[in-house]
């Protein structure tokens, strides 16, 4: 992040209590979308929708309709569920094709950040494209917010999706850190369709200019009028089908119209008394559960919260948790996953921690999901429902190709294929990647639920543990468990902390070992999470972010 004014943190808030409803969220006009239709007779599965069709409008730089949806949630009468809404990849899509896609392209720089340094020559080296047309799996979004409000909700589609469309016709005023992020995505768009979608007279949305997203908007419309089969049967299917295929890409209309989203169990773990439930693979919500387990194993709760014994032993379970989740957690279809969250594989991994710094590796990492964006939220009511929801191209604006005249920019969340047949996630027709969204549900017992998240690629499980930590361990009020500096554990083995985190500590991390680097806050994640205790709904929003918590 270039934008020096991106790296202060001085804000203080304080958590927000209602008492018929709560969504969280990082652009407070998306939070407002769904206090409306809560206000509207909604529960917290149609706010959940309404939120995240809004965030696709007012936070297009890290959402959209080519991307996919996840779900974990509590109902009002007691059931602990999850929704998993991401497509596979094309029928043609093997590593082959691809291979001889490459070689055929007159130059694949574009496909690979920073040009890559890739020439022709070396497509028989060149990994998983991050961008272009084989980056694109079958999008989940607009099947998973039609499932949600049919299998879960109250009103329809149509309702949900109305401050959306409202927002993309109407216009509103860009918030700081969405500018920043959508200025930072201009040399993506070398695509027409993309640079007429997206940009105005060539150029990003500065800080408060109105921006208006018209075609969005009418594709949102359809979906409303017509309901999802828009997108993976109609027009706008084709649409989607024909930009990929006119690029070199597989991706087809029987492709698309194949896809459904899916209600499935969660995985689960307890962690010092409360009972923390993630999404299974293919995401990696087990990384999360492990180095809880772990992080329980070793007693990294029982340090003070400001030493740096609480940081070394929650970043040794995190390392683990990191080796082992990359080594495994695949398309489960493809491959069999070993029973990480398990209590006695964490007291096996816990067993060589000790007060140094190992050197465990993060394992086989998924190119380029260290810091890829997404938008999380969450909401509670009155009735008893908590729901934390996650929508995703993965980096940004995606792929950089935006379907036809739709709007609808498609995601990359592919790059996480590998073309090493060897791989755990090593690409094949109809598998899905590796998936780096979880949201998360906790119980903390005596009728006391959250929704919670953290967003940002390889943060989430790490987010997901400090703030468990911090509620569970130190008893935290949830806008201070949020506001706690943070720490994470990076690819290249270093320990990145905020420049919050006092000096000495930073300092008797380093002499335990760790490789120490300062990063700024928005390195750290967008956390959110509701809160319903008894009849005391409570919220809190990520204070590194452009969100609220809202109410009524």
């Amino acid at each position: 992040m270039s934008d020096p004014d991106l790296d202060r943190f001085a804000s203080r808030r304080s958590t927000t209590y209602a008492p018929n409803g709560l969504v969280a969220t990082s652009q407070p006009l998306a939070a407002e979308a769904g206090v409306e239709i809560l206000r509207a007779g909604g529960n917290a599965f149609d706010a959940a929708v309404a939120t995240a069709a809004a965030l696709n409008v007012v936070e297009p730089t890290s959402t959209g309709l080519g991307g996919d949806v996840f779900a974990l949630y509590r109902t009002a009468d007691g059931e602990v569920g999850a929704m998993r809404s991401c497509g596979g990849a094309p029928a043609d899509a093997t590593i082959e094709n691809v291979r001889e896609s490459l070689r055929e392209a007159d130059d694949i720089s574009s496909y690979y950040p920073d040009d890559g340094g890739y020439a022709v020559d070396d497509t028989e080296e060149a990994g998983m494209p991050f961008y272009g047309p084989h980056a694109v799996t079958v999008p989940g979004t607009a099947r998973g917010w039609e499932a949600t409000v049919q299998e879960l909700g109250r009103l329809t589609l149509a309702d949900a999706l109305e401050p959306a469309i409202g927002y993309a016709t109407e216009g509103y005023p860009v918030s700081e850190v969405i500018a920043s992020y959508w200025q930072g995505a201009e040399e993506l768009f070398t695509d027409e369709n993309a640079r007429e979608a997206y940009l105005f007279d060539g150029e990003a949305p500065s800080v408060g200019e109105t921006a208006r997203l018209p075609k969005l908007g009418e594709s949102m419309r359809r979906i409303a009028e017509e309901g999802a089969d828009a997108v993976y049967e109609g027009e706008i299917a084709e649409q989607i089908a024909d930009e990929i295929q006119s690029h070199g890409g597989f991706m087809t209309v029987e492709d698309l119209a194949a896809f459904e989203p899916e209600f499935l169990d969660p995985v689960s773990t307890t962690y010092n008394g409360a009972e923390i439930y993630e999404l299974p693979p293919n995401n990696q919500g087990l990384i999360a559960l492990e180095a809880l387990n772990i992080a329980e194993e070793l007693g990294a709760g029982e340090h003070p919260i400001d030493s740096p014994e609480r940081v070394h032993y929650f970043a040794e379970a995190t390392k683990r948790a990191f080796h082992d989740g990359h080594r495994y957690i695949t398309d489960p279809e493809y491959e069999e996953i070993p029973p990480l969250a398990s209590k006695s594989y964490a007291a096996e991994r816990a067993a060589d921690v000790d007060d140094t710094a190992s050197d465990v590796s993060f394992g086989v990492p998924n190119a380029n999901a260290e810091d890829a964006d997404t938008v999380l939220l969450t909401v509670a009511d009155d009735e008893g429902n908590v729901v934390s929801y996650i929508n995703s191209r993965f980096a940004g604006f995606g792929s950089g190709l935006v379907a036809g005249d739709t709007g609808i920019a498609l995601q990359n969340r592919g790059s996480s294929f590998s073309l090493d047949p060897d791989h755990p996630n090593s690409l094949e027709p109809g598998k899905r990647p590796f998936h780096t969204l979880i949201p998360a549900v906790a119980d903390f017992g005596d009728d006391d639920w959250a929704a919670f998240g953290v967003m940002g690629g390889y943060m989430q499980p790490q987010g997901h543990v400090q703030v468990i930590s911090n509620i569970v361990d130190y008893d935290m009020p949830l806008q201070a468990a949020l506001d706690q500096p943070r720490w994470r554990y990076r690819e290249d083995g270093s320990l990145a902390v905020e420049g919050r985190m006092d000096g000495n500590v930073q300092s008797k991390l380093a002499r335990m070992g760790h490789d120490v680097r300062v990063l700024p806050p928005v390195s750290f994640g967008g956390a959110q999470i509701t809160r319903r205790e008894g009849e005391t709904l409570s919220g809190a929003t990520e204070p590194r972010k452009d969100g609220s918590a809202s109410g009524y």
